[in-house]
């Protein structure tokens, strides 16, 4: 667990600040602690008066806000009840433990964290010394919860932080070598571990930005029959390039069985971020009317879009990866104005406009990270199984060549 600590003179800028977070879904209220009615029922003139009444209890003191997050790692299981009692604790471990405060749960970044709202004043105008606050008693209390909670450790953390997850760059690999399986397994591992998919197909979907698929092997195959998954590099056709790499063989073991106990977990877990991602995909859509304009103000979020369809030009499905929160959603998930016909018809964009694009069959540079793939593109595939679910045959002979149109 990270938590910052920051001193301001303004406690209405730091409720504004989170209560906008909540008004563009990227932030829900856990708890009010020390005000009179639950959050649900509390207007932004309740709380901001509850604070104000102790901070006109002491004018001479005009650094008398504080603003606190606690920044947990994706490894963390944390509902939000665990998260409001990680608060409680960590408050009465730095002194604030009989302050009024309120605390908000952030759904805009890609690890769980919080934010708590308070003031120094105490009741009778006295003020709490917060003077290095961070250095002593917060990372007192830190340590304490990561052991109570069992939590990954603020140091081990920061390095988890720092590290972005990249495609890999095929022509530095020598394939059949170790640098394959190095490759492989350290984004294999990245994605199964921190993000949030439901199903094979959503969990194939996120590899394939990092230039990563997953084989199940033929219906039939001893592989397919046997439950097999192997990994390979993906080339920039489509097709499967280099030596296999057992699911069994990389550390953390991300074999089919093993994903397959994620499903359900990771349907609970990416609740609190599908708004977040609605109302980011609704905002684009509302404020451009050119594709170039809807992937320039998704890019910035992290957002990509996965549209699948057949040779004959047919849409049937999109998916929808959220980079920044780490989460994946059908897009009939998401609801039914988020499907593939809605997206098409909302954003303008016809069967005839994706059947004109132009293939990618160029050379092109290589992606060297998210920001630099295209937004939204169109994955087609004769062989499906289920919603905007590829066949582990991966694509059509057609498409081996050329895999990808790109809407630029």
């Amino acid at each position: 667990m990270v938590a910052r600590v920051v001193s301001g003179k303004s406690i209405r800028g730091i409720l504004v600040y989170n209560e906008r977070k909540i008004e563009n879904a990227e932030a829900s209220v856990l708890m009010a602690a020390g005000f009179p009615r639950s959050p649900e029922e509390l207007s932004f003139k309740n709380k901001l008066e509850r604070f104000e009444i102790l901070t006109r209890q002491n004018e001479r003191t005009k650094t008398n806000a504080l603003h606190i997050s606690l920044n947990f790692s994706n490894r963390d299981e944390l509902d939000d009840e665990k998260l409001r009692q990680i608060a409680m604790d960590y408050m009465d471990g730095i002194g604030f433990g009989n302050q009024p405060f309120l605390v908000y749960r952030h759904y805009d970044a890609s690890h769980p964290h919080i934010h708590i709202a308070t003031v120094n004043i105490a009741e009778g105008g006295e003020r709490i010394e917060t003077h290095n606050i961070g250095k002593y008693r917060s990372e007192k209390i830190r340590k304490s919860i990561e052991e109570r909670y069992d939590l990954v450790k603020a140091e081990e953390q920061k390095k988890e932080m720092a590290y972005m997850l990249k495609p890999i760059d095929l022509e530095r690999i020598v394939y059949g070598k170790q640098e394959t399986k190095s490759a492989i397994s350290r984004t294999v591992r990245e994605v199964a571990d921190s993000y949030k998919f439901t199903s094979f197909s959503e969990f194939q979907t996120v590899l394939n930005q990092f230039n990563v698929i997953a084989n199940r092997g033929n219906p039939g195959s001893n592989l397919y029959k046997k439950g097999g998954l192997t990994y390979h590099l993906l080339g920039g056709y489509g097709e499967k390039v280099g030596v296999p790499i057992k699911a069994s063989s990389i550390y953390s073991s991300p074999t089919l069985k093993n994903l397959e106990k994620k499903y359900s977990r990771h349907k609970m877990q990416r609740k609190p971020y599908g708004q977040r991602l609605k109302h980011l995909i609704d905002k684009a859509m509302k404020n451009e009317n050119d594709i170039r304009g809807l992937q320039r103000e998704l890019v910035e979020q992290g957002i990509r879009i996965f549209l699948y369809g057949n040779e004959a030009g047919d849409i049937y499905g999109v998916t929808y990866i959220d980079n920044a929160t780490r989460t994946v959603y059908k897009g009939s998930d998401l609801g039914k104005g988020y499907g593939a016909g809605a997206f098409l018809k909302r954003t303008g964009i016809s069967l005839d406009d994706l059947r004109d694009m132009d293939l990618r069959e160029e050379e092109t540079e290589p992606a060297t990270s998210l920001q630099t793939l295209p937004v939204i593109q169109v994955v087609l595939s004769d062989n499906t199984i289920g919603h905007g679910e590829k066949s582990d045959r991966g694509y059509s002979k057609k498409l081996q060549k050329t895999r990808i149109h790109q809407l630029e």
